[in-house]
């Protein structure tokens, strides 16, 4: 007798998810500071959170009560923000843990899904873990997603869940309305995942939920409100299935370290915005300064983050330990068959941007 022999049969085939290295890590292993690395590899947002969040998890009271498991001041503060009612309203430890929950609520073993790579890798992680399958429907050039390949492949395959993400990560580009009202038409359900959605000029397409069954509309506080290391997250869900998500989540998932904070974040939207625009204004320089590298190719994006491809026979791995090795900056490199020979780069700091083009320029 193993001890592995009680775990689930297919979680013993599961590959591990790749997640960023935590900073104390990296600056040791680098033999660098932590204040001299630049972060630039996982979209996290550098200027922090606004201050009342720090000044209210300070003073914060009864933290040795358990939360409020239906996290209602946040969702009442989340409702107010997006005028969607807070019946429809979901908080989530990160929306890693919402799209999780979804899957568990609605697959059975063997059930499929669609993805549309390259995208959040994070779909296919919680697939597998939930023992379902995947039926891959690659983008378009641009990365526009292949609508009628989606139509295609639920009819054949018969899925039940469709996931797509707007603007996209790793690459930035967004989601027409045209597009998700076709994909809305099938008979699958639709979750948009819009963890970067305001970095765009769109609206959210929370409001749709009350009037569309089948789509769910994925939020995070982890990129505009720069709480990444708290892990909020939130979604808005058609009413008659989020009476079920209720029944089955943790029903402490959410901290009251958490909540605090996020509610604080709302309370000053005035900083976020400013924090949104500034990264919007330094997206822009940085597309533009990236363009100006002669082996690389950047990507328009809609996001906190430019994806460029790696050109001129150089190597995308060999350009990110470059980066990081003799010049301690971090960037996230891509090599899969979706996604090979590319590097992301996260927007940072004015300073982030001059220092990672004048490495880039001395790596020509």
């Amino acid at each position: 007798m193993a001890a592995a022999d009680f775990i689930r049969p297919h979680l013993l085939k599961l590959k591990p998810y790749t997640p960023i290295e935590p900073f104390e890590i990296l600056a040791q292993r680098l033999g660098r500071e932590a204040k001299d690395i630049v972060k630039l590899d996982a979209n996290e947002n550098p200027y922090g959170p606004p201050p009342e969040v720090l000044a209210a998890l300070g003073s914060m009271p009864f933290p040795n009560i358990y939360p409020d498991p239906e996290s209602r001041r946040l969702r009442e503060a989340l409702s107010k923000w997006h005028s969607v009612p807070s019946e429809h309203l979901l908080v989530g430890c990160g929306a890693d843990e919402l799209i999780d929950l979804l899957m568990r609520c609605v697959l059975d073993a063997g059930d499929k899904i669609v993805d549309c790579p390259p995208t959040f890798t994070m779909y296919v992680f919680d697939a597998a873990v939930n023992n379902a399958s995947v039926v891959t429907v690659p983008r378009l050039e641009g990365f526009r997603i292949d609508v009628e390949a989606i139509k295609r492949a639920v009819a054949e395959h018969k899925p039940k869940m469709v996931f797509l993400t707007s603007p996209n990560n790793p690459d930035g580009s967004m989601l027409s309305t045209e597009e998700l009202l076709e994909v809305l038409r099938l008979p699958v359900l639709v979750v948009l995942d819009e963890a970067y959605i305001e970095f765009s000029e769109e609206p959210s397409k929370m409001g749709w939920v009350a009037q569309h069954p089948n789509l769910v509309v994925l939020r995070t506080f982890s990129k505009c409100a720069a709480l990444a290391g708290l892990r909020v997250g939130y979604g808005a869900f058609p009413l008659d299935m989020i009476q079920y998500l209720w029944r089955a989540k943790q029903p402490y998932n959410v901290s009251v370290a958490s909540e605090v904070a996020a509610v604080a974040a709302l309370s000053n939207l005035p900083y976020i915005e400013r924090v949104r625009d500034a990264l919007v204004a330094e997206r822009q320089r940085l597309f533009e300064g990236l363009g100006g590298i002669p082996y690389l190719e950047p990507c328009p994006s809609h996001s906190n983050f430019v994806l460029c491809k790696v050109a001129n026979g150089r190597d995308a791995r060999g350009l990110k330990d470059a980066l990081a090795q003799q010049h301690g900056i971090m960037v996230r490199h891509y090599s899969t068959k979706e996604l090979n020979n590319y590097v992301r780069v996260s927007v940072g700091l004015p300073e982030h941007t001059n220092k990672l083009l004048a490495a880039l320029r001395t790596l020509a």
